[in-house]
């Protein structure tokens, strides 16, 4: 497989105060790829660095044949102002924006597209719901339904599965798996240890600096898990992760 994506000896921050020191490697065409780490490891400012967001302060980040418009990002559920007057058919018709431009008109064939977006997302019939009375399940799913019609190579995910019920999580998983099946390549930032090593074949193990990256079996390493942890309590006594192996960790803390 080839590289869609590059990392050359990266580093990024905020304010020049690194949180991702000098990582190397790739994420390959249709791999399917976790990150994980403790609390405050660098996950999601990883994710903004790929998107073109944050731009490097050491390295370089290479887009191999893809621009970052072929790029489809879901931020942490907990980023989404809620209170926008917007109703579901809006927010989802957001995911048109690259094919429409951001205020370009929704066409014929873009309202089979939204319908067939939120059947498969288990959302028919709540087109017209103002998305301040959705569950925290409903909005991801409105969500999930975006990136449907964003129709991206690559597709970005952080926290995607937090904070929402056990039957959304599978059919939102059944997705992610569908994604990559179509040989998109998918890289979802999470907690839960014991999904990683249920659903994703290659995992990228954080902790500021990275501690393994490959397939995750070998990455998830109780060494490597243990070092992890370690090198998060020399920089933060207070950085608890989601680990189902042990058992004083806290679920759902943010990246």
């Amino acid at each position: 497989m080839s590289a869609v994506i590059r990392l050359d000896d990266l580093t990024l921050g905020y304010d020049g105060h690194p949180a991702v020191h000098h990582l190397h490697g790739a994420f390959e065409t249709g791999s399917l790829t976790a990150i994980v780490g403790p609390n405050g490891s660098g996950k999601s400012t990883l994710l903004k660095g790929i998107t073109g967001a944050l731009k490097p302060l050491g390295g370089r980040i290479e887009h191999a044949g893809i621009s970052v418009r072929e790029i489809a990002y879901l931020p942490q559920i907990a980023e989404i102002d809620r209170t926008f007057p917007a109703v579901v058919s809006d927010l989802v018709s957001l995911g048109f924006w690259k094919s429409r431009g951001l205020f370009g008109a929704i066409r014929g064939d873009d309202r089979q597209a939204l319908d067939e977006a939120l059947q498969a997302v288990g959302l028919r019939g709540f087109e017209q719901r103002p998305i301040d009375t959705l569950s925290g399940g409903q909005l991801q799913r409105a969500l999930f339904a975006r990136v449907l019609l964003q129709d991206a190579r690559v597709i970005l995910l952080d926290e995607p599965f937090t904070a929402i019920d056990e039957r959304t999580v599978g059919d939102l998983i059944a997705l992610v798996q569908h994604w990559h099946n179509e040989r998109r390549t998918v890289i979802a930032v999470l907690h839960d240890v014991e999904m990683v090593r249920r659903v994703f074949p290659q995992t990228l193990l954080l902790a500021r600096e990275p501690i393994a990256w490959g397939a995750t079996s070998e990455t998830l390493h109780p060494e490597n898990l243990l070092k992890a942890r370690r090198m998060t309590e020399a920089w933060d006594e207070h950085a608890p992760w989601h680990d189902h192996a042990a058992k004083h960790h806290h679920h759902g803390d943010a990246a």
